[in-house]
């Protein structure tokens, strides 16, 4: 409980009010990139692992690529590091999952992947991992790199300066569940309970390799 009022409390007041307002739009149908994002989404169900040749870099400096999830239930989230509010919350809830799971837990791999690596290096997410579940792998690349693997599962980004030379990032979100086969099994939506996505991830466990 104090690891998430510490990491949340970061946040502030006023990044959670940007979040309210962004939420709202999202709901109505106001953002900007709202439709390029709903356009992914047909993208995103056909997702596949074994179809996708992205290769990425993880936060303890290993490479990685999608064969080498194969035969084991996989959980994908897309964020950065500098998200205030709904990305710790996100990882925060993964770590909740997995200590929920309890042994099943070691038959799933987690996957944070950056959609800011510029400022995202292996070391970066190493030290921002260290704050949720050790069992949370963060995964970076060239910018290139991760442009190819987000456009491999659908998930569309953009930067949005903020003056000052600083900017934040628009991105597709959502928790996306593999089976062991590597096709996509569930996607665990940010605005639905938190409890309901346990059920989601033991029934991909069930999915035969």
């Amino acid at each position: 409980m104090r690891r998430r009022t510490l990491i949340l409390g970061g946040a502030g007041l006023l990044a959670a009010f940007g979040f309210m307002l962004t939420l709202g739009a999202w709901q109505s149908g106001d953002l900007p990139w709202q439709e390029e994002t709903t356009t992914s989404a047909a993208r995103i169900r056909a997702a596949d692992l074994s179809a996708m040749t992205w290769q990425l870099t993880s936060h303890e400096g290993e490479h990685v690529e999608p064969q080498d999830w194969l035969g084991q239930a996989n959980l994908v989230f897309f964020g950065f590091t500098w998200c205030p509010d709904v990305c710790p919350m996100t990882l925060l809830n993964i770590s909740d999952w997995l200590e929920e799971l309890g042994p099943d837990a070691d038959r799933l791999a987690v996957h944070l992947f950056t959609v800011d690596p510029e400022r995202d290096t292996p070391e970066v997410l190493a030290d921002y991992l260290s704050n949720f579940d050790p069992r949370i792998t963060g995964l970076t690349g060239t910018p290139a790199e991760v442009a190819r693997a987000a456009e491999e599962f659908g998930v569309t980004y953009r930067r949005v300066p903020r003056g000052n030379g600083e900017y934040t990032l628009d991105h597709t979100s959502g928790v996306f569940v593999f089976g062991p086969d590597g096709r996509l099994s569930r996607i665990i939506d940010l605005h639905e309970n938190p409890q309901a996505a346990v059920p989601k991830i033991r029934q991909a466990l069930k999915q035969e390799g």
